[in-house]
């Protein structure tokens, strides 16, 4: 029996979640091709222009604004922010921190705080 090796390839969709970037945004070279992992690792590594300008400008996928925001993806859904932000605007609500904001990001920091609580009580229950 031959071994080959194969080239694992990606939908658009896969490798834009995977770079971190809404795939509306990207150019339609890219949301009408497949992506193989080693065009994926070379993105990563040598991002071009295009990828480069999306990090920094947005608009972002939810994962993202999440993250930039210190809340959950469904706590933006709480909040009513349903579409991908341009960095312009999450830095607006950063400044403005609505209501929603606040509470959001104290849920948060309440959930890393149990995790880490558990985290640390399972480490202590292993080591005696």
């Amino acid at each position: 029996m031959k071994s080959h090796q194969t080239t694992q390839t990606m939908k658009p969709a896969t490798a834009a979640k995977k770079l971190g970037v809404y795939l509306p945004a990207t150019p339609a070279e890219f949301q009408e091709g497949v992506v193989s992992r080693a065009e994926l690792n070379e993105l990563q590594a040598d991002p071009p222009e295009w990828l480069r300008e999306l990090r920094r400008n947005g608009p972002h996928p939810r994962p993202v604004v999440a993250a930039k925001l210190g809340v959950s993806i469904a706590g933006l859904a709480r909040g009513g922010m349903t579409e991908p932000l341009t960095t312009e605007q999450i830095e607006t609500l950063k400044q403005e921190r609505p209501e929603w904001l606040e509470k959001e990001q104290a849920t948060q920091a309440d959930v890393r705080k149990e995790a880490a609580r558990l985290k640390e009580k399972k480490a202590e229950a292993e080591g005696s």
